[in-house]
């Protein structure tokens, strides 16, 4: 990891132009800027370079930025924001649910991009507010000075995203957490109506630390409302993906 003034963003895109023109911006605003115009590059980057954030287009001409994403999402919590031409929604949810912290598209603001990028570094970096100590709930344990998440004893590999979702609700078990402050404190302000994002990511997490998704033990929706984190409940009932339709 470069250090806290100089945090340093792998930008991969195939269009020359683009890329120089992006480059130059980050740097103006205190990046440092590694670049790649192929998926294997980028792939190597990631391993050679360490950067804090990765700047994902998908439409790479080797390996398809998806293939890039899955393939990262193995070895790597990078945070991840796709950066993409592509307008069809069903771009968006495939890039979330394969493990993208954001998804913005071609054009954008450079403000609101960098926006993007300091909320994904202060994802990564968050040391975690309040007291450390480590939260039990029946096999699943929470341990906030370490940053880390144990199911039956065995470790859980969470991204900066999810561990921050994780902590958020941790802090507050058994009381409910609206979407609208999750949202508005794990992305920042301005994404209080983004839903999709957090049904996408509360999915990753239930396949994670529960023993069976669609039936919830741990992650509890309250249909319309918001989520908490608690043991004392029975099951509910969830679509197999663990992120069924909630009401507005």
């Amino acid at each position: 990891m470069s250090t806290a003034h100089e945090p340093r963003v792998l930008a991969v895109d195939d269009e020359i132009p683009f890329l120089r023109a992006l480059s130059i911006n980050l740097r103006a605003a205190g990046w440092r800027v590694t670049t790649a115009q192929t998926g294997r590059a980028a792939l190597s980057a990631v391993v050679t370079q360490r950067p804090d954030a990765v700047l994902l287009d998908l439409g790479l001409p080797d390996i398809d930025g998806v293939e890039v994403l899955t393939r990262l999402r193995r070895t790597s919590a990078v945070p991840v924001i796709v950066v993409s031409a592509r307008h069809h929604p069903v771009g968006k949810a495939e890039a979330l649910d394969l493990g993208a912290d954001d998804y913005v598209t071609k054009p954008f603001a450079m403000t609101e991009l960098l926006a993007r990028l300091r909320t994904c570094l202060r994802r990564s970096g968050q040391s975690g507010q309040g007291p450390g100590g480590v939260l039990v709930l029946g096999e699943l344990e929470v341990d906030f000075e370490r940053k880390n998440v144990r199911r039956g004893g065995e470790p859980v590999a969470l991204t900066p995203t999810e561990w921050q979702i994780l902590e958020l609700l941790a802090r507050r078990p058994g009381a409910l957490v609206s979407r609208e402050e999750i949202l508005r404190e794990v992305w920042g302000p301005g994404y209080e109506r983004e839903t999709q994002y957090l049904r996408v990511h509360i999915a990753h997490l239930r396949r994670k630390i529960e023993d069976d998704p669609s039936h919830p033990a741990y992650l509890v929706t309250s249909s319309g409302r918001g989520y908490l984190l608690d043991s004392a409940v029975e099951p509910s009932e969830e679509t197999p993906s663990g992120a069924a339709p909630e009401q507005s």
